[in-house]
């Protein structure tokens, strides 16, 4: 295959958030436990429900995963590695990396989005020590706009953060949880403020203008 159609891999396939967690857990279990990759299912299960180095923390159960892992291999991007030898369990091994060309340092960063979400330069060089050993912030963002420079973007700036491009959901979610958050502070500050006027009035005193 050409480097056209890996260029364009990402637009023709849609990932959701169990797909993306999925990926990121291979790719960071193939370079920090290479004794015991490829991962099985449960051990995959299990990565991806870390409650560590995890945004956001999910329950996966293993139907939903393996439905995810038979999606990927559909679409090229997983292969099932058959028991042989003696081994009784089907294994699991990402091909991100080469559908798409990435260079380690990229392979590294996506997986560091994959895995945490939206972070600063700053925060995916420290989050990447075990996935490759960044000399510089320059390094990583030289990776990050070797992904975005793509005909068909891998990541993308937001603000100071990054993010990867491969699944929508994850800005969508961010923004209702924002909306979320924003709505409980302001009923607490109605509350708060409620119970101001209330005090006032019991000590019978004007409060002062707001």
């Amino acid at each position: 295959m050409g480097g056209g159609p890996r260029a364009t891999l990402v637009g023709m396939i849609e990932l959701d958030l169990v797909a993306v967690r999925a990926l990121g857990c291979l790719l960071e279990k193939e370079r920090t436990v290479p004794d015991t990759y490829p991962m099985t299912l449960n051990a995959l299960v299990t990565a991806c429900n870390q409650s560590t180095n995890r945004w956001p923390v999910v329950a996966y159960d293993a139907p939903t995963v393996q439905r995810t892992l038979d999606h990927l291999k559909d679409v090229g991007l997983v292969r099932f590695v058959h028991p042989s030898h003696g081994e009784r369990t089907t294994k699991f091994r990402q091909v991100i990396d080469e559908r798409l060309a990435l260079l380690p340092t990229e392979s590294a960063v996506l997986c560091a989005l994959f895995v945490r979400g939206p972070q600063t330069v700053a925060e995916i060089r420290t989050r990447t020590e075990r996935l490759h050993a960044f000399d510089s912030t320059e390094e990583v963002e030289a990776a990050l706009n070797g992904l975005a420079d793509r005909e068909q973007p891998l990541a993308r700036r937001l603000d100071r953060r990054w993010t990867h491009t491969f699944e929508q959901v994850d800005a969508a979610a961010a923004a209702g949880e924002v909306s979320v958050s924003r709505s409980a502070l302001e009923d607490r500050i109605a509350a708060l403020e409620a119970k101001v006027d209330h005090l006032y009035s019991v000590l019978g005193e004007t409060p002062p203008p707001s």
